[in-house]
């Protein structure tokens, strides 16, 4: 039996937030970011796309393109807030669920109790607009890279099935940057070589992938023919307790940074209080837009689970880098566990 495995993205997220908490914004060209011209774009809503703007985008040239837009700062807790209740609707449907970011997730719905793909991706839709009153976008197949393939094809708040009998002629006219595990460089370097789109990928052999791309070649030759045997992982790590999130632009820019930091320190230090836990050690996780991961960390000479204390180190950490690239992923872990739960021992 193939797998029925959907790939939930929200629409425009953080602006969609902003047009929720503030209904004067909604229709409007909203961008979401840093709100001085050094700034970058983190998201904009879709009337603010027709003027040209894009994720990633200086601030400075978003106003060029849209002058009557309405900027407004990056508020990462709320929409962590939002994106919790989200994901409890995704985990009342299937436990198995797998988050990519704040605002994305594979869910793998197999064994669960509806009866088609198309069923649940209906039920969420429903439920997320009924009870937040935003929209969003699912595609589903039988794996992960035809899931997360198809979700971006009716956006905004679209459903897309990719099946088998589709396959490989669904995938031919494609863009080959659209094949997940295929990098900027490998798509430009294949662009050089006079390949643009999939069929002309579709025919060479496997040695060519292979020498060409590496390690990933025979997981691109798989692919392009509809293979992918990933399975949905859930994270139920305790060593540590960690957010990281991929963003929704590059940045080497501490103040386009910190709001996440905040946002990731606060969830977790509620997380270490809940549950009577303090840690030792804070990690700074960041990779760059070459896919280079870089971790920094520092230990404490006390435990603790105080939130000032944890931001405030965390902070450091990151202002002590020198971000000469821009970077694509940014993450808080906290480690070093010690639970107050455990009776202490004295000399006496």
């Amino acid at each position: 039996m193939d797998k029925i495995i959907l790939h939930v993205d929200m629409d425009a997220f953080f602006a969609s937030v902003e047009q929720l908490d503030n209904p004067h914004l909604k229709g409007k060209p909203v961008i979401v970011g840093g709100v001085s011209e050094r700034g970058v774009v983190s998201t904009c809503s879709y009337e603010a796309r027709k003027f040209g703007v894009k994720s990633a985008m200086p601030v400075f040239m978003a106003q060029r393109l849209c002058p009557k837009g309405y900027f407004v700062r990056v508020r990462y807790h709320r929409y962590k807030e939002i994106s919790n209740k989200i994901f409890a609707i995704f985990r009342e449907v299937t436990q198995l669920v797998e988050p990519l970011s704040i605002d994305e997730a594979y869910l793998d719905v197999t064994n669960s109790r509806f009866t088609s793909g198309m069923e649940a991706a209906i039920y969420i839709k429903n439920r997320v607009f009924k009870e937040i009153g935003l929209t969003l976008s699912i595609g589903i197949s039988y794996n992960k890279f035809l899931a997360k393939l198809a979700s971006d094809w009716n956006k905004p708040n679209g459903i897309k099935v990719i099946e088998k009998d589709m396959i490989p002629e669904i995938l031919l006219p494609l863009s080959i940057s659209k094949i997940y595990g295929l990098g900027k460089k490998s798509v430009q370097r294949l662009n050089n070589m006079g390949i643009y789109i999939i069929e002309d990928l579709y025919p060479l052999n496997k040695e060519f992938f292979l020498e060409y791309l590496g390690k990933n070649g025979l997981d691109i030759y798989e692919r392009i023919r509809g293979i992918d045997n990933r399975i949905v992982e859930v994270n139920r790590d305790r060593k540590s307790y960690g957010r990281e999130t991929t963003l929704k632009f590059d940045t080497h820019e501490i103040e386009e940074l910190e709001p996440y930091i905040q946002g990731f320190c606060k969830e977790l230090t509620v997380t270490l209080i809940r549950q009577n836990i303090y840690i030792k050690t804070i990690t700074i996780k960041y990779k760059t837009i070459a896919f280079e991961n870089h971790t920094r960390s520092r230990t404490l000479n006390t435990y603790t689970n105080n939130y000032e204390i944890i931001y405030k180190t965390a902070m450091d950490i990151l202002q002590e880098e020198e971000l000469e690239n821009y970077i694509r992923l940014i993450g808080v872990t906290l480690s070093s566990i010690r639970e107050e739960n455990v009776q202490q021992l004295t000399l006496f």
